[in-house]
């Protein structure tokens, strides 16, 4: 394993329940990367879904697949504590077969562009012992963790405070 999940803590930003891998088995910069996510009947998520026959969400091997290519993309940005990636766009997504409790999720990510290192699209597999359970390309964008001062917004509240002020000198 090249990552264990303390190492990926300390590239990603998620955190449990929601923290959807477990380790990196492969990785290739910029084009491919490879992970695992071991499903155990202690998931939050099978309490409701499915009482008595747990199945797991598909828009979370979805999120599965987001981390594990984020955590890629991720990689490549210096400044990466002042970053997340959103999803943008979640495109083709198809799921073949349930996964459930026990099974090892193996998650298989492609770069397919990642234009000027903000907006990436991803190609997506997840498998269990070798056969396909979900695919999807994934579109994500880099965005700062903190928004940036907007200048307007400035000048906009200092237009607004200057307007109460009059007011409030008018009434006196």
């Amino acid at each position: 394993m090249i990552l264990d999940v303390n190492e990926i803590q300390k590239l990603l930003p998620h955190r449990y329940p929601f923290l959807m891998i477990d380790g990196i088995l492969e990785m290739e910069r910029l084009k491919s990367i490879v992970g695992v996510k071991n499903v155990t009947n202690n998931e939050y998520y099978f309490q409701g879904h499915f009482p008595g026959k747990p199945i797991m969400p598909g828009v979370l091997i979805i999120e599965a697949m987001a981390q594990t290519g984020g955590l890629l993309l991720l990689l490549e940005i210096p400044n990466r504590e002042s970053k997340l990636l959103y999803f943008v766009a979640v495109d083709g997504a198809r799921f073949r077969r349930p996964v459930v409790p026990g099974d090892q999720l193996k998650l298989e990510i492609k770069v397919l562009s990642w234009r000027g290192g903000d907006f990436a699209k991803l190609e997506g597999r997840a498998t269990v012992d070798g056969q396909l359970v979900a695919e999807a390309t994934l579109m994500c964008k880099m965005v700062d963790r903190e928004p940036k001062p907007n200048a307007e917004a400035k000048t906009e509240a200092t237009a607004e405070a200057k307007a109460e002020a009059k007011a409030e000198e008018s009434k006196a």
